[in-house]
Parts: C-alpha cells; sequence; structure tokens
C-alpha cells in the first residue's frame, strides 16, 4: 500500500507544481485541486492513524514530509492557505506530529529561513 500512496503524490505532483508557479485563476484553481487530493489523502491514505505508518514513520511519511514543513511556508509565500486544521485536521495533525520528530526537527532549517528561501526562488522564477 505505501507504493501505492507514494505514486499518488508523484501523479498529483502537478497541481502541486501549480500552485507553486500559479497566480490569479491559476492558484485559485491549483490550490482547489490540491484540496481535493488532501482529502483523498486525509481520508483514505492517513485516516485515524497519526503516521501514515500507524504509530512509527514509514516511507509514506517521508514522501509527504515537505507538506510537514516546506508546505507552510509556500502556502504564506503565496497567501493562500490549503492545509488549514479546520479543512484537513488529521493532516494537519500529521503534519504537525511529523515536524516534531526528533530526526526531522533536527534536519529542517528554521521557519524564517525556509520562507526567505521560498519568496527568494519565486521572485528568481518570476524574472524567467
Amino acid at each position: 500500500m505505501a507504493r501505492f500512496w507514494i505514486q499518488y503524490a508523484v501523479i498529483k505532483g502537478a497541481a502541486f507544481s501549480a500552485f507553486y508557479n500559479g497566480s490569479g485563476e491559476e492558484l485559485e484553481k491549483a490550490a482547489k485541486e490540491m484540496s481535493e487530493w488532501l482529502k483523498i489523502l486525509e481520508e483514505q491514505g492517513l485516516g485515524d492513524k497519526k503516521f501514515f505508518g500507524g504509530e512509527s514513520i514509514n516511507l509514506v511519511d517521508i514522501s509527504y514530509g515537505a507538506l510537514g514543513y516546506w508546505f507552510a511556508a509556500l502556502e504564506e509565500a503565496k497567501g493562500v492557505k490549503v492545509l488549514e486544521p479546520s479543512t484537513f485536521p488529521r493532516l494537519y495533525a500529521w503534519a504537525k506530529n511529523f515536524v516534531e520528530l526528533p530526526v526531522v526537527k533536527e534536519n529542517i532549517p528554521a521557519y524564517d529561513k525556509m520562507l526567505a528561501y521560498v519568496t527568494g526562488s519565486m521572485k528568481r522564477l518570476a524574472k524567467n
């Protein structure tokens, strides 16, 4: 089952790219599409588990790890929230649990640095 959910991320990655690259109507459309696939991920992939692997992480958690820490900075830079606790309570809780794992927490950059990186990369992309 892990392979299925990892492949699901690969297939749905186009919406993530559209969210990153989009603005205006494109961004709204990408946010809606992401919400749709995140709903499926939350309901059918994560379910009621703490992690995709149950009580401990597995490859699925690692493959979706960017949702846990990087995506929040992207949402802030774009000014559009998708992964909200009111909309995706279990997935939001998973993201918080994931970034609190010592092995993750010790290896991700500080949020302000990540936000600066995302904002800078979006500006560079806009120039091209």
